[in-house]
């Protein structure tokens, strides 16, 4: 450890590659994400580097090392409570107060475009259906009832039936490149 204070590298990485293990598996324990764990790994290492000329009883570097790893763990986890975690990319856009770019007009209309090639490309059926329950619905959804008197259905198969013919479109939007889920 003297040696390592002294500013050798091969002192100091005889520290690290005896120690590492140690650390990584306090750092696992913690259930960190990949990089919030090398984050304190690399915090810990910084802090002994910090304050190597304070430790004054080098057989103790070990708890030394592992109470620091399990404070910056500590740390990492209580900052990510403070951080909201969304895919939903309309959440920061209303965050931020941020407006749309101007070429979001073109993005939404190229989205739109290959949403309706999609929707060519599904069964007769499945278009039929999904316009009655979906598109030319003009006060919400009708009701199951009359939505199977118009398509001379039973009740009970529509909502199958509608599932089975969005998870095609799904598909087709997927296959062309299209998240079913944005913009």
């Amino acid at each position: 450890m003297a040696s390592a204070m002294a500013g050798d590298q091969r002192a100091w990485n005889k520290l690290v590659e005896r120690f590492s293990s140690l650390l990584w598996s306090i750092c696992r324990s913690y259930g960190l994400a990949p990089a919030d764990a090398a984050d304190a790994f690399q915090l810990t290492w910084l802090r002994l580097l910090e304050h190597l000329e304070t430790i004054q009883e080098p057989a103790r570097l070990a708890g030394w090392l592992a109470t620091t790893c399990r404070r910056e763990c500590m740390a990492i986890l209580r900052r990510g409570r403070r951080v909201l975690l969304s895919s939903d990319d309309a959440l920061f856009d209303r965050a931020s107060g941020a407006a749309p770019g101007p070429d979001r007009a073109t993005l939404v209309n190229d989205r739109d475009a290959e949403l309706w090639l999609a929707f060519g490309r599904l069964s007769e059926r499945c278009q039929r259906l999904l316009r009655v329950l979906v598109l030319e619905a003009e006060d919400g959804a009708p009701s199951y009832d009359m939505a199977a008197a118009v398509l001379e259905m039973p009740k009970g198969s529509l909502g199958p039936t509608r599932g089975r013919c969005l998870e095609q479109l799904r598909k087709y939007l997927d296959d062309g490149g299209i998240s079913a889920s944005g913009t």
